[in-house]
């Protein structure tokens, strides 16, 4: 099966996908938002400010926050 172009799908394909895409990128904002939010500032490197404004950044800012903004190793 040949790989469609973006311009080559239909409107609804494009639709769904756009929306997907959107709900994938808010679940993983909420996800971020929601443990900085439970997360004392002592288990966040940086800023809980920064860090929340990080999390809107398209999928980066949560990956970055899982991997690099929390810290585990005090508790």
């Amino acid at each position: 099966m040949k790989r469609k172009r973006w311009n080559e799908l239909n409107r609804r394909q494009q639709t769904l996908i756009t929306a997907a895409a959107a709900v994938q990128v808010l679940l993983a904002a909420a996800a971020a938002l929601l443990d900085l939010r439970r997360r004392p500032s002592a288990q966040v490197r940086g800023s809980k400010k920064l860090w929340a404004a990080a999390a809107f950044v398209n999928f980066v800012g949560p990956i970055a926050y899982f991997s690099l903004g929390r810290r585990d190793d005090l508790r």
